[in-house]
């Protein structure tokens, strides 16, 4: 089993930057896919971005290409979402996840993920 447990959610204006981390714990041997999702309320969890623990690959939605950056240190076991230039639009819970790969590859697709963090608020608002 693996434990993710999220921080790192706040209030900010728009324009402005937070930077979530996510600490995994438990049985982390082996390479991962990990990512981050966000939801609001009434609507489905969305793909945020993803990374190959061990390769790096990266993978991102249209809607943060360019603003958000994800990123791991292997030695504290965590992983980082840094937000940049963030919108209202981009209010929501945050979600980590995580899933064993045998590759190199991404994942994209929320019901591909294993283990989930229990969800960080972020809200842009003036």
């Amino acid at each position: 089993q693996v434990q993710l447990v999220e921080s790192g959610g706040g209030l900010v204006l728009p324009g402005g930057s937070l930077r979530l981390s996510c600490a995994a714990s438990g049985r982390t041997v082996g390479n991962y896919a990990m990512g981050w999702f966000r939801q609001v309320p009434g609507k489905e969890r969305e793909f945020v971005a993803s990374i190959n623990w061990i390769g790096g690959t990266t993978e991102y939605a249209e809607s943060v290409k360019g603003r958000f950056t994800i990123s791991n240190d292997n030695a504290k076991s965590t992983l980082y979402l840094q937000m940049n230039s963030l919108k209202p639009e981009d209010t929501a819970v945050y979600y980590c996840a995580g899933a064993k790969v045998l590759g190199w590859n991404t994942l994209s697709g929320s019901n591909e993920y294993d283990y989930w963090g229990q969800g960080t608020q972020v809200t842009v608002s003036s």
